[in-house]
């Protein structure tokens, strides 16, 4: 299931990121928050995409390189995962600053502050990865053997600790999902409430913004709830009389960390038909949505 998955998702996702991030960086002459924003967001799904063909040779089970590779690139994994739940969580902040309270959005937006806020994310998520460089243990202590390690897989107990995974679930998924909703909503209530010049404008933002909301959730929802399971087999509240439900979690979060990697190609078809659909739109939806936000700030 992971090779059907993780070979199309590599070899559609890399080069529309990468192609997206050309555009972001060489084509568009002036930046602007959203861009800036995209940019990141495509870096992160094209780092993400680099360590799939890792998982791909980790199939049967033997690491081929040594132990510190393994863990950077369940580093490189991690960290850009959490970085585009930050960034996407970000661009819904910046959206909502734009739409619901235009007023005092010149005050907080700009392209340097955005530049700010991607590059402090970086930062938090890479020094947040340190700890991932101890979660293996060789299975042999008189034999440091490559073989002995199974990367992706077979993290040791201390990677299980109760304190990092409650750090992990809050911050990494469930204070950011419920950024998104509050924000989604919010802004979705607004423009209902708008009387648009082109009413198909505002149904446009609304279908964009329902859509990367309903995306974000299907994407990284299935993991951390696999993650919070896994937590419970790892300390033995789900005992080792439940081996059948403990083989079916495994599975469970292999397939769900199956679907977060997906996200890599939504965002990317989400750049193309999003602009395609504005760009169509030109003239009839600027004059209309101007005071609220840009076309650049519905791209996502």
């Amino acid at each position: 299931m992971q090779l059907v998955i993780y070979i199309p998702t590599f070899v559609l996702g890399l080069p529309f990121n990468m192609l997206a991030l050309y555009m972001f960086c060489c084509k568009i002459k002036r930046w602007t928050e959203s861009t800036i924003y995209m940019s990141n967001l495509a870096l992160a799904d094209i780092l993400l995409l680099f360590s799939l063909p890792f998982k791909m040779i980790n199939q049967n089970g033997i690491w081929p390189f040594d132990k510190a590779f393994c863990s950077f690139v369940e580093s490189l994994y991690f960290v850009n995962m959490y970085a585009s739940i930050f960034i996407i969580t970000s661009i819904s902040i910046d959206r909502y600053i734009a739409i619901i309270h235009p007023l005092k959005a010149r005050d907080f937006r700009s392209p340097r502050n955005t530049l700010a806020v991607c590059l402090a994310i970086w930062a938090f998520v890479w020094l947040g990865s340190i700890p991932i460089y101890g979660f293996h243990v060789t299975l042999d202590s008189t034999n440091s053997s490559i073989h002995n390690i199974s990367c992706f897989h077979g993290f040791s107990d201390k990677s299980w600790n109760p304190g990092l995974i409650a750090f992990l679930e809050l911050v990494g998924f469930l204070i950011p999902m419920a950024i998104m909703v509050f924000c989604s909503v919010r802004i979705i209530r607004k423009l209902l409430r708008r009387q648009c010049e082109t009413p198909g404008g505002c149904q446009a933002c609304i279908r964009i913004i329902t859509v990367n909301l309903a995306i974000f959730i299907c994407s990284f929802a299935p993991t951390h709830l696999g993650i919070f399971l896994q937590f419970l087999v790892r300390q033995d509240i789900i005992g080792i009389n439940y081996c059948s439900t403990r083989k079916g979690i495994s599975l469970f979060i292999q397939g769900a960390m199956c679907l977060a990697n997906v996200n890599c190609c939504l965002d990317a078809i989400c750049y193309y038909f999003v602009a395609k659909e504005f760009r169509d739109q030109g003239s009839r939806t600027k004059r209309s949505l101007a005071s609220i936000f840009s076309v650049n700030e519905v791209s996502l």
